[in-house]
């Protein structure tokens, strides 16, 4: 099917404003725009910043795409349930999956700059986002320092989240990558209220691969054997972390590994 605008409208299903209730108090306190709304001592119904810069909600379908690269940016997009990858196409047609994009996080920040974004961003199951306008975003932080600042803390958070990728892939070892990739979905859920040890994972076997740069088999073979050890539990896309320390051990030295293991032998 060609990609034209009206093929891209088919994947998600635009939610008028005033027909939403648009970030209630609960849902709210974990959305990614929430620390913005919190730094003008916002309360329950009033909803004077979110009517300003969040002008609709937005739900996509798996694999609607949310922008392309090199698109003009004029949002950026608050996951409020789902989850969203993003990736960069080279010149010879490979993808590189960069990042992997769960409820309460913030997608587009990097096209401020440009105005442009730099990547492709595409839902990887039913996705719903609040949809925020950055030029009416940068105005109310021009008046609003707090405003400013939590921004700055925001795309800090992203910076460092960009470089605990780069550690990741140099660690040379399948099993300390996906020990690391496990344990950093585990603090990302976490941040966010959400069960550390229990979680979707909507990244498919492939999808997990590229991203930590091991094949797909390999990848299906570490979960089968941290199952076989007991370290998780997988059931299709559900994941189930049964030992954190363990993993933790496995993701940072894996001689630590076998002297982890052995003192949970004695104990038992």
């Amino acid at each position: 099917m060609p990609d034209t605008e009206a093929t891209r409208k088919h994947a998600s299903v635009v939610v008028p404003l005033a027909r939403v209730r648009a970030c209630g108090a609960i849902a709210c306190h974990d959305c990614g725009v929430y620390r913005l709304c919190a730094s003008l001592g916002l309360e329950g119904g009033e909803l004077s910043l979110l009517e300003r810069v969040v002008k609709r909600k937005l739900i996509f379908k798996r694999g609607g795409l949310l922008f392309r690269a090199r698109e003009p940016a004029e949002h950026v997009y608050a996951i409020r349930s789902g989850s969203v990858k993003t990736c960069v196409r080279t010149e010879g047609g490979r993808v590189q999956i960069t990042g992997l994009h769960l409820p309460g996080e913030l997608l587009g920040l990097a096209g401020f700059d440009s105005r442009e974004h730099t990547c492709e961003a595409q839902a990887l199951e039913t996705t719903s986002v609040c949809q925020v306008s950055m030029h009416q975003l940068e105005e109310v932080a021009e008046r609003l320092p707090a405003i400013h600042r939590e921004m700055l803390c925001i795309m800090s958070n992203q910076i460092r989240h960009y470089e605990q990728l780069l550690l990741l892939l140099g660690k040379h070892n399948a099993e300390r990558r996906l020990a690391a990739f496990l344990l950093g979905l585990s603090q990302r859920f976490a941040l966010h209220n959400y069960s550390p040890t229990r979680f979707n994972l909507s990244m498919s076997r492939g999808d997990i691969g590229n991203y930590i740069g091991i094949a797909e088999e390999t990848v299906c073979r570490v979960f089968t054997r941290f199952q076989e050890e007991g370290l998780l539990t997988t059931r299709r896309r559900y994941v189930e972390l049964h030992d954190l320390d363990r993993l933790r051990a496995i993701a940072h030295d894996p001689g630590r590994r076998a002297a982890a293991t052995a003192a949970l032998t004695s104990v038992a």
